[in-house]
């Protein structure tokens, strides 16, 4: 199986993205950082979602529960405010989901051990960063890219747009609760 259908098996949320063409460009840099890091899709579902935490809880988990949370916000607030003073675009906001940690790719390796550590690259440029590089390279728009490099305490100095500020409470939803 070509590594993008293995993608879609484990994150199938990627379908969730109804641009085409976004969705391409989300696989590309999905499989770019899975290439630059020396993962295969499946090492999603074995490598941890953080090095900052204990926990049993993998790469893939993660992304998928961010993005889940993320789609149920964007489709209660079109429920209850019908897009008036607060509309989504959902795509951007899915995309920038699915690849907020797709820095963490290279920022990541595992040691002989079978313990997980940062890369020597990844000591030095955190993940929002090379992730924004990722998706720079696959032409991911500025929408995505500023989802990506202001999910994380990188972006606290800036206004996130709506999108990236569901993200980032969706991602720290998922983290600050776990123990560790």
């Amino acid at each position: 199986m070509a590594v993008g259908g293995r993608l879609r098996e484990i994150l199938p949320e990627i379908e969730w993205i109804s641009d085409e063409t976004l969705r391409r460009q989300v696989i590309d840099t999905l499989v770019d950082g899975l290439d630059q890091g020396g993962w295969t899709p499946d090492d999603l579902e074995r490598m941890p979602f953080t090095l900052a935490k204990k926990s049993t809880l993998n790469f893939a988990q993660h992304v998928r529960s961010v993005t889940t949370v993320c789609a149920r916000v964007a489709e209660t607030f079109d429920t209850i405010y019908h897009g008036v003073d607060l509309a989504l675009h959902k795509d951007v906001l899915l995309a920038g989901a699915l690849l907020h940690d797709v820095g963490k790719l290279v920022e990541m390796e595992e040691a002989d051990d079978g313990t997980f550590r940062k890369t020597h690259d990844g000591k030095l440029v955190r993940h929002p960063f090379s992730g924004l590089a990722l998706a720079t390279k696959h032409g991911l728009p500025a929408e995505v890219l500023h989802i990506i490099g202001t999910h994380s305490k990188e972006g606290d100095p800036y206004k996130r747009t709506p999108e990236a500020v569901i993200l980032h409470y969706a991602d720290f939803m998922n983290f600050d609760p776990i123990e560790g």
